[in-house]
């Protein structure tokens, strides 16, 4: 299997042109010293392309609604364990009330969705079949920019397609269908089109890095994946309780310009803050003692001048106590919250 070394020289000779001049030279001892380590980073890089198709292809199933089913589309996913659980994007799933799934052996199995995230494109949903091949969820946050990422997925329909590119850029965010970002978004330049939702982004060892959720219309070389630890994370939710359990402060709450009197007296980082307009008396905000007026500057002392960074923040917390910041009457005040209350 080729190691990134291998593959950015591929890429680079590709680019350059080298291959092609060792080609022309082949015919004299110099030109096939020139060619023999081109076949083999060609066969290498192929290779490492074959042997993750081979391993994780089977897994990827097309996911449809059946006739009579209203909502959501057609797409893909990949299943997770031998038992039926697999993962898709939510707009694949959203609205559907009968789904089916077609394996590579081309077997059509019923679907059932155990869970829907609409805020982060994801479904955890169950084949009615046991004994199946399943692909393993990697760790994305050990990506780097320029590593070979191997795209597999149904698209217009045609099953098990193949496509692949690197990853362009980490730590994108997408806003999805509900309005909340989705943090640390993978981009990558394998091609994607309409039916490769849902399906897995893959690295050179056949770990799943990614769940392909967007593309932009018109654009070349731009595809986008949640990534595989929010995908963990979203899965074990969904299992457990059948959704995802964010912590939500109940506030309603707009983004105003801070005075810069207050940013001067009370040292603030960011010329703009939360403002609570309303207080859900049930909720989080109240117990933890937080009024209309406060102006929320920080969760644990990260800053908070946007209602994204407070959702991010919030999630990031995964239901543990934290701290806000907030100014009320030309003062910081600390507010504990525990959710677990």
């Amino acid at each position: 299997m080729a190691n990134q070394g291998d593959q950015f020289s591929l890429l680079q000779r590709l680019s350059d042109g080298t291959l092609g001049e060792a080609a022309k030279g082949q015919g004299s001892p110099e030109g096939r010293e020139r060619l023999v380590p081109d076949a083999a980073l060609l066969d290498a890089y192929s290779q490492a392309v074959i042997g993750v198709v081979k391993r994780v292809g089977p897994a990827v199933v097309s996911i449809t609604g059946r006739r009579g089913s209203s909502g959501g589309g057609a797409g893909s996913g990949f299943l997770l364990t031998p038992d039926g659980y697999a993962l898709t994007n939510s707009h694949v799933v959203h609205g559907q009330t009968k789904m089916a799934a077609r394996t590579q052996d081309g077997d059509s199995v019923d679907v059932e969705v155990i869970g829907d995230d609409p805020a982060t494109d994801l479904a955890l949903v169950r084949l009615s079949a046991r004994d199946l091949p399943f692909a393993e969820l990697g760790d994305s946050e050990s990506l780097q920019v320029g590593q070979l990422v191997i795209a597999v997925g149904n698209p217009f329909g045609f099953q098990s397609t193949v496509s692949t590119g690197v990853v362009s850029a980490l730590g994108r965010a997408m806003r999805s269908e509900e309005g909340r970002l989705i943090e640390n978004i993978v981009q990558h330049t394998a091609p994607l089109n309409p039916g490769n939702s849902g399906g897995p982004l893959v690295d050179s060892r056949g770990r799943v890095v990614g769940v392909n959720t967007a593309i932009i219309a018109f654009a070349q070389g731009l595809g986008f994946s949640v990534p595989a630890n929010t995908a963990k994370w979203v899965a074990g939710e969904l299992i457990t309780s059948g959704q995802v359990r964010r912590v939500l402060l109940g506030v309603k709450a707009t983004v105003i310009e801070v005075p810069r009197h207050l940013m001067r007296e009370l040292d603030l980082l960011s010329e703009r803050a939360v403002e609570v307009i309303e207080v859900d008396r049930k909720g989080l905000a109240a117990n933890a003692g937080i009024e209309p007026g406060d102006l929320i500057v920080a969760v644990n002392d990260r800053i908070v001048a946007e209602t994204d960074d407070l959702h991010r923040l919030l999630n990031s917390l995964r239901g543990q106590p934290f701290v806000l910041t907030v100014v009320r009457d030309g003062q910081l005040l600390h507010c504990s919250a525990d959710p677990k209350l």
